[in-house]
């Protein structure tokens, strides 16, 4: 796994904006968007409760302001940071979109098993990895401690 200085601090951010989407009633998911020198351009969250819109993951919401704000060598050398790994809808937008490094704290399988042991149902998609959706990506992840952090985040998201 190779991380970088900085890749604590945005993850420690993206687990902030996950509790942040969870209290707000959506899906625990925060993701950041950086330049090559590490600088944060843009951060979004889950809305899918609250937009009503099931397409409404903030690694989606990253790569439309990417198309729209960065020329493609720019997005080429940026790292998307977030919370879990992306789903096979993002993985895809990232790959077309252009953009760089992707850094998660947990993975789409550890997702799934926890999601599992909880007794909620699964995913309506397959938990694919971001490499067999998109191989040319460099991901990392996931990245201890930051996936215990979101199995507490989504462990305490659970209705109650």
């Amino acid at each position: 796994m190779e991380l970088n200085s900085m890749d604590e601090v945005h993850l420690a951010r993206c687990v902030a904006l996950a509790r942040a989407a969870a209290d707000a009633g959506d899906g625990a998911f925060g993701s950041i968007l950086v330049d090559s020198a590490g600088q944060v351009l843009a951060e979004d969250l889950n809305r899918e409760t609250t937009a009503g819109d099931p397409t409404a993951h903030p690694e989606l919401a990253l790569v439309r302001w990417a198309i729209a704000s960065l020329e493609p060598d720019a997005r080429a050398a940026s790292t998307v940071y977030t919370s879990g790994e992306h789903c096979p809808m993002c993985a895809a937008a990232h790959a077309w979109a252009g953009l760089g490094r992707i850094v998660y704290a947990a993975s789409s399988a550890q997702l799934a098993q926890w999601r599992a042991g909880w007794g909620l149902p699964s995913a309506p998609v397959r938990p694919l990895s971001i490499n067999e959706v998109a191989p040319g990506i460099t991901a990392v992840g996931p990245v201890p401690p930051f996936d215990d952090q979101m199995r507490e985040v989504h462990a305490n998201a659970l209705p109650k």
